[in-house]
């Protein structure tokens, strides 16, 4: 049985009315995120159309990310606000217990050799510092207060879509539109130069547990 909703499934709306129609119809008893779906014209299978970029939302996504940092220098990373600071001794306790309690993982380049023991492990959550995402970096401070404060990692799936939180519904919709605005932004930008045709193909915005409004290009 399909929730009922107060608007066109089929219909395309402008950005102010889809985030007011995505609020009006987030009827769960927690506060949702406001999640945005685009599909793209890339193709997947090839590596030079593959979009993977990173970007800050103004307002972050609602949600207090725990940071790891694989570093030496304990200390730096410590003042930097990372929630678990290690290195060989925190990489051993992942790898015998499997024991993984943060969101996101930073790393100093000379850590990537010790890390490799427990890529199987962060691998497959998503984990696994890389370069691409900015998460393989000499400067410490910079990197976490900047995942700290709403910076966020995006890429396609297997299906050429792109999925990212941008909000809560409880918020205002002028800092939903804030974050909306700062992520296309971004994903214009990493735009593959390889693609032909159309890259952004349709858009939809919609709650946790919402139906999705489709936003006019």
């Amino acid at each position: 049985m399909k929730k009922e909703v107060n608007f066109d499934r089929d219909k395309t709306y402008s950005l102010d009315q889809a985030l007011k129609l995505v609020k009006e119809n987030a009827k769960a008893k927690f506060d949702e995120s406001v999640e945005v779906h685009i599909r793209t014209g890339i193709n997947p299978k090839k590596g030079e159309q593959q979009v993977r970029s990173t970007c800050v939302l103004p307002n972050g996504t609602g949600k207090t990310k725990r940071v790891a940092v694989f570093t030496e220098n304990e200390k730096e990373a410590q003042d930097a606000g990372a929630d678990i600071v290690g290195g060989k001794e925190l990489i051993e306790k992942i790898k015998t217990k499997a024991m993984i309690d943060f969101d996101i993982a930073v790393a100093t380049p000379n850590m990537m050799k010790e890390l490799a023991q427990i890529a199987k492990i962060l691998g497959p959550k998503g984990l696994m510092p890389s370069p691409k995402n900015e998460t393989v970096t000499t400067n410490i401070k910079k990197t976490v207060e900047e995942l700290k404060g709403g910076k966020v990692a995006f890429k396609n799936d297997e299906t050429s879509n792109i999925h990212q939180v941008i909000g809560k519904v409880s918020w205002p919709e002028e800092k939903l539109l804030e974050n909306y605005n700062a992520f296309l932004s971004a994903l214009n930008k990493a735009k593959p130069t390889g693609i032909k045709g159309t890259f952004i193909r349709s858009i939809s915005i919609c709650s946790t547990m919402g139906t999705g409004v489709k936003v006019a290009l």
